[in-house]
Formats: C-alpha cells, sequence, structure tokens
C-alpha cells in the first residue's frame, strides 16, 4: 500500500532491486515474456515501465543503490486496477474504469474498450493467441476481447464476483476463474453458457490464482487464510498450506518450473511453499530415485484401497477453517433438502433443475 516494489533473490532472501516512485497503492504487477520490462500500476493514476536488472543478481556488494529508475512513466485519467504484459509482443493492457492496450513507444493507448462494465479487477492475456485477453470486473462480468477485432468478443455475467482469471497455458482455450463465492469455475472460452469444472473446498472468497506452467494444475489464495493446489480437472484441492500467522492471502504464483508456490498475505509478508509438499530438494542418489519411484508406484496400485485412500487425502485444517467447512456442508445440505421437498409438494415440470456447473451464470452476451 506504500508503493514499494521489491526484486527479490529467493534462494538468499534479499532485495535485489527496489522500484521507487508510485505515490499509492501498487495494484498491478507484469513482466514481458523476456522479463526484462516490469510494468507496474497503481492507484495514482500511473504506468510505470522499469528495466529489470539482470546483472546484480549475481552481485554480493549490498552498500551499492538498489534503487531503479523508471524507463517510461504514463499518467491517465483513472486509476488502474491491473495489469498484465502481451506475451512475445511490446503491448500490456491496463484495466480500471476501462481496458485500455498500450504500448511501449507511445504515451496514450493504442486501443480502449468499455462494454457498460463496472471497475475492471483483473485482466489477463491469453497464452496461445496474444491478442487475446479475458477480463473480469466488479460487476461480476467476465469479458473476452480480440484486438485484431477492435472490439469486445463475448461476455457473460455470474451470480457473484470473479477477482481473479488464470489461462490454462497447455489448453489456451480454458481458463478458470476465482470467485467470491469460494469456489473456483473452469470455462471453455467457446462455450461460456456453463462451466467444465466446478473447483471446491475453500470457505472464503479466492482472491488470486495461478496455473503451473505444466498446465495440470493451479494454485489459489484464499479469504479464509490458507492456500490450496487443485489438479485442473479436480473438483477438491490435493494440497492445503496455512500457518498460525499468515493472514488472509491475497495474491499466489507457481514458479517457471512448477516445483514452487508463492504466496503474499495480509501480513505483509510473502513465503514459500513446495508444491509437492513431501518432496524431497536437492539431488537425489540413483538409489533414492528408484526408491521413491517405487513408494509412488505402491501408492498408485493400491490407491483404491479405503485405508490407503485416508491417509493420501487426509490433511490437517486450522479450527476455523474446519468449522466453516462442517458450516458449510451443512448450509448446503439444508438448500438440497428444501429444493427436494418443494419439488415433491409441486407440479411435474414446474420446478427445473440445473446443474451447478450452469445455474451460477445469470446471462451470456
Amino acid at each position: 500500500m506504500d508503493g514499494d516494489i521489491r526484486l527479490w533473490d529467493i534462494a538468499s532472501r534479499r532485495t535485489v532491486c527496489q522500484f521507487p516512485g508510485h505515490q499509492g497503492a501498487v495494484q498491478g504487477l507484469a513482466v514481458s515474456t523476456d522479463g526484462r520490462v516490469l510494468v507496474s500500476c497503481g492507484t495514482d493514476s500511473t504506468v510505470r515501465l522499469w528495466g529489470v536488472p539482470v546483472s546484480t543478481l549475481l552481485e554480493e556488494d549490498v552498500s551499492s543503490d538498489k534503487s531503479a529508475v523508471p524507463l517510461e512513466t504514463y499518467v491517465w485519467k483513472n486509476a488502474f486496477r491491473a495489469v498484465d504484459h502481451q506475451w512475445n509482443f511490446d503491448r500490456f493492457a491496463t484495466g480500471g474504469a476501462g481496458v485500455d492496450i498500450w504500448n511501449h513507444n507511445r504515451s496514450a493507448p493504442e486501443q480502449s474498450f468499455e462494454w457498460g462494465t463496472d471497475t475492471v479487477v483483473s485482466i489477463k492475456f491469453n497464452p496461445g493467441q496474444p491478442d487475446i485477453l479475458a477480463t473480469s470486473a466488479s460487476d461480476r462480468s467476465i469479458a473476452i476481447y480480440d484486438l485484431r477485432m477492435g472490439k469486445p468478443a463475448a461476455k457473460f455475467i455470474m451470480r457473484t464476483r470473479t477477482n481473479s482469471i488464470s489461462w490454462n497455458p497447455m489448453e489456451p482455450i480454458n481458463f478458470t476463474a476465482a470467485n467470491e463465492d469460494s469456489n473456483c469455475y473452469s470455462f471453455d472460452s467457446r462455450k461460456l453458457n456453463e462451466a467444465k469444472c466446478v473447483h471446491k473446498d475453500h470457505v472464503s472468497a479466492v482472491m488470486d490464482i495461478d496455473y503451473s506452467p505444466t498446465g495440470r494444475e493451479f494454485v489459489t489464495g484464499s479469504y479464509d487464510r490458507t492456500v490450496r493446489i487443485f489438479q485442473y480437472n479436480g473438483g477438491h484441492s490435493r494440497e492445503i498450506y496455512h500457518t498460525k500467522r499468515m493472514q488472509r492471502v491475497f495474491c499466489v504464483k507457481f514458479s517457471c518450473d512448477a516445483s514452487y508456490v508463492i504466496s503474499g498475505s495480509d501480513d505483509t509478508n510473502l513465503r514459500l511453499w513446495k508444491a509437492k509438499a513431501s518432496e524431497q530438494l536437492g539431488v537425489l542418489l540413483p538409489r533414492e530415485q528408484k526408491k521413491h519411484e517405487y513408494n509412488e508406484a505402491v501408492k498408485n496400485r493400491y490407491k483404491h484401497l479405503p485405508e490407503v485412500k485416508r491417509i493420501v487425502r487426509h490433511r490437517h485444517l486450522p479450527k476455523p477453517v474446519y468449522k466453516a467447512a462442517a458450516t458449510l456442508r451443512e448450509m448446503t445440505e439444508s438448500r438440497r433438502k428444501k429444493h427436494e421437498k418443494r419439488k415433491a409438494h409441486s407440479a411435474p415440470g414446474s420446478i427445473i433443475e440445473e446443474p451447478l456447473r450452469k445455474r451460477k451464470i445469470i446471462k451470456v452476451e
């Protein structure tokens, strides 16, 4: 919230470089595909381009000045809430009162889009089609824009707001939305009238989401102070991370090698987690590698047994999360019983039953 941007060396846990300049909260950060340019935006209605120092990653001199100077500063009419850089090109998009497309070499937006939306809170370029981007707004809408057409391509409205969006890097037609109703919804961009999969387990609003580079799983951070990892087609999480001191999680990221997860929470701390909690770090001897492979094969062979399944799935939950999950299950069961009684005492065909994948979508435009 103080406008401070830092580049960290994870191995030594030290600040490599600072990027001062913003006069208010920094709402969005994005890096170009080659990793040389950092784009930041904030509530001070400015977008700043920074050069990412590569050589300083190897320097040990901590006494030198680590502050960077912005390459460009763009001042605009409205505050910004989100930014994302286009894949392999010199353009980036910002979200706020509308969607603006910028070029590194121009001081004003190349294109601007408005589709009757409220404030845009999340924006993401498609990794397979660089000219396609998806946005979510505070009016509960999710919109897809095509820069080649110069106009919006599709839009639908959900029952609750979507806080963040992430495209699947291996299947770029699919994206997953982190929603306020504590669920995540995976969509096929060609068929937006229903979700492909509903990912449950969080007990409060999901604030951020990011896909693994493998495209097989994604990580979510929630207002319930937990970080969860889901399979891309799984309804429930395979892993949950929490600590006593970690507060509400507002941002999460997968590392580029899919081995680590980074989370940022309300207690002003960054935390580094292993993507596989039981994975052994460091170099493995051949016999250690064979032992791990044998153990995985045994678990896979007997995974259908109830005893093995319970051990594999069991995770310790914090007491507030455990109680909230029990309350949520009770409420869901109560709604289900009420719906069944209403259906039983109504005329046949008068009550239409919709699956959850369709029920959460109000309108497709």
